[in-house]
């Protein structure tokens, strides 16, 4: 086989190593264990070269992924169980896979049935983008299941403004507003007060 991927078809040894001082480079076996072995023409400092750069190429496509863990409690209220959800997808959003475990204490484990409805919960809100990694099951008060997702789908979801702003401090903002509301009207009632009483006791003086 040439540099440029020709085949030169089976030949001798001899051969070979003539074809070889022909085109001045090297003769490179590159599958022993063939029958018959194959051999490569190329420099060697090139060959050496490109087998570098495939093994490093390879290394980051095999890039070990980190198990990341979100803990959810059965009877999780909305507001904390979107701030867990946004945990797993910024672990996801990061190309990690994501332990998601349903955690039963004390007389919940009475309720196992609101594991199941959690988690079909939690892969509804996830959306496509995200897959049951195995099936899930109970391991001892938890209830546990691993996911894995697509990784620039939910780095885009992270990256959206309006996702970063949970509906309840919204909710808590507006009922601030109105109580200031409230506050000011206050003087405002304390001081017609007054002046209807300036007016009563005019009348009776004059």
């Amino acid at each position: 086989m040439t540099e440029d991927g020709e085949q030169l078809g089976v030949i001798t040894l001899s051969a070979a190593l003539t074809k070889a001082q022909e085109l001045e480079v090297d003769l490179i076996e590159i599958a022993p264990e063939a029958k018959p072995p194959v051999a490569k023409l190329i420099d060697f400092k090139k060959f050496k070269y490109l087998e570098d750069k495939k093994g490093k190429e390879a290394r980051k496509k095999t890039k070990n992924t980190e198990l990341k863990e979100v803990r959810f409690s059965p009877f999780i209220g909305e507001h904390d169980l979107q701030t867990n959800l946004r945990k797993v997808k910024e672990f996801l959003g990061l190309g990690d896979t994501v332990k998601v475990s349903i955690v039963f204490k004390g007389r919940q484990m009475t309720h196992q049935e609101f594991g199941p409805k959690l988690l079909e919960k939690i892969m509804t809100d996830l959306g496509l983008g995200a897959t049951q990694d195995r099936q899930a099951r109970m391991e001892g008060r938890r209830y546990v299941t691993v996911i894995r997702g697509n990784k620039a789908a939910f780095k885009a979801e992270i990256a959206k403004p309006d996702s970063v702003i949970p509906a309840k401090v919204i909710d808590t903002e507006q009922s601030r507003s109105a109580g200031i509301q409230k506050e000011e009207k206050i003087p405002d009632q304390v001081g017609d007060d007054k002046e209807k009483d300036g007016q009563a006791k005019d009348e009776k003086s004059s």
